[in-house]
């Protein structure tokens, strides 16, 4: 089922403020990343940074090569069964493929278990399917904010398969904008304004450049969850 998203174009401005320093998984396919788990995040200003806080996450390795391969071993039967989309409905997604998962098995669900606690208030309501986004290489998901009919007030994904760049931009002033880096294995968070203010995308790998270096962009998927509304 698709996911209603709400489209929004932005002017992308040059970087201005870099808060941690740039960490890739070697080649873009390595293993989890030996950094603390704090955001990878450049941005317009250091007080934007400082003002989302914690609204922002992105926590690197969250899972290990052996948990992405059980991920992948019950995701990959289903999905080699649609086609790469290069039409969205929205025209939010470019060159995609995805499905929506409730059943998973007992090694899977504990990744989810882990994911829920992290990000996650404990006894709040979840979107009971997972919603899975699977990205061709030359895929890319232009700037949106989730629909608030849909989805509540976190967004929490796991990258897989690939290092890959998302893009904030604050939905009332283009001159606002953070990037994140998303190593593969990591998990990110959007949380309270950063979900509902700020567009996000995944930028295309021709665009995809965290402060000054290039970070290639292979096939992606995202295991993503979300709340219900209140």
């Amino acid at each position: 089922m698709n996911l209603l998203l709400y489209f929004v174009k932005r002017i992308h401005k040059p970087a201005a403020c870099v808060r941690y320093r740039c960490c890739l998984s070697p080649g873009g396919r390595g293993g989890p990343i030996p950094v603390e788990d704090e955001a990878l995040i450049t941005g317009s200003s250091q007080e934007l940074i400082d003002r989302l806080g914690s609204q922002v996450r992105v926590r690197t390795g969250f899972i290990t090569d052996e948990e992405e391969q059980t991920l992948l071993r019950e995701l990959e039967p289903g999905l080699k069964k649609k086609r790469y989309e290069f039409d969205h409905w929205d025209d939010a997604i470019h060159g995609y493929r995805e499905t929506e998962r409730a059943s998973w098995g007992a090694a899977c669900q504990e990744v989810l278990n882990r994911v829920r606690l992290a990000a996650f208030p404990e006894g709040s309501a979840l979107l009971g399917p997972v919603h899975v986004l699977d990205l061709d290489k030359t895929g890319y998901i232009k700037p949106h904010i989730d629909s608030v009919k849909f989805c509540g007030s976190t967004i929490a994904g796991l990258s897989l398969l690939s290092d890959s760049i998302m893009r904030l931009v604050k939905e009332d002033d283009t001159n606002e904008w953070v990037d994140l880096l998303l190593p593969r294995h990591s998990l990110y968070i959007l949380r309270d304004q950063a979900r509902y203010n700020f567009t996000h995308e995944i930028l295309k790998d021709e665009e995809s450049v965290f402060n000054g270096q290039k970070v290639p962009r292979l096939r992606r998927i995202s295991v993503i969850c979300r709340n219900l509304p209140s």
